[in-house]
């Protein structure tokens, strides 16, 4: 059982983290060769379409499979992989602290619309490089916790 644990910890936390560092090096550069208008239309249509089912559970699964992992006894586990696997856990809790109190609220912005007067370029610019400092922080936090858990695997 604790090898199974620690396996879909590795996973879920390897597919988000691929998740995370595809929108930071291939998603938001394209987007920002776009207009202002196709920006903020486009960004609201991948808003709409990410939070579903599937990415609910790979982000749901990136914190409880290492807390899983972490929390079943295991004879044989060194110290070391102790460690490995709560700083994995660490960093997978600390993006989704991320993106919670930072991706989420401009995400609910933006769909929200612009308000009156509001140009979709002052509404991308209130949006776009804020939203990509925080997913930038999440991609580390993701790759660090996928990177801590493949090391307490082996």
């Amino acid at each position: 059982m604790a090898t199974l644990l620690i396996a879909l910890a590795v996973m879920s936390t390897g597919l988000y983290a691929g998740m995370m560092l595809i929108f930071l090096t291939g998603i938001m550069p394209a987007l920002a060769r776009l207009t202002d208008e196709q920006f903020v239309v486009t960004a609201r249509r991948i808003n709409e379409y990410v939070p579903r089912p599937v990415f609910l559970l790979v982000f749901l699964a990136e914190v409880a499979f290492p807390a899983a992992a972490l929390f079943v006894p295991v004879d044989g586990r060194t110290d070391t992989q102790r460690w490995l696997v709560l700083a994995g856990l660490v960093c997978a809790v600390l993006n989704h602290l991320v993106t919670v109190a930072g991706n989420v609220p401009l995400n609910n912005a933006l769909a929200a619309g612009s308000p009156a007067g509001r140009s979709d370029g002052e509404t991308r610019a209130a949006f776009e490089t804020r939203w990509n400092r925080f997913h930038l922080v999440r991609t580390l936090l993701a790759v660090a916790a996928f990177a801590l858990l493949v090391a307490a695997a082996v």
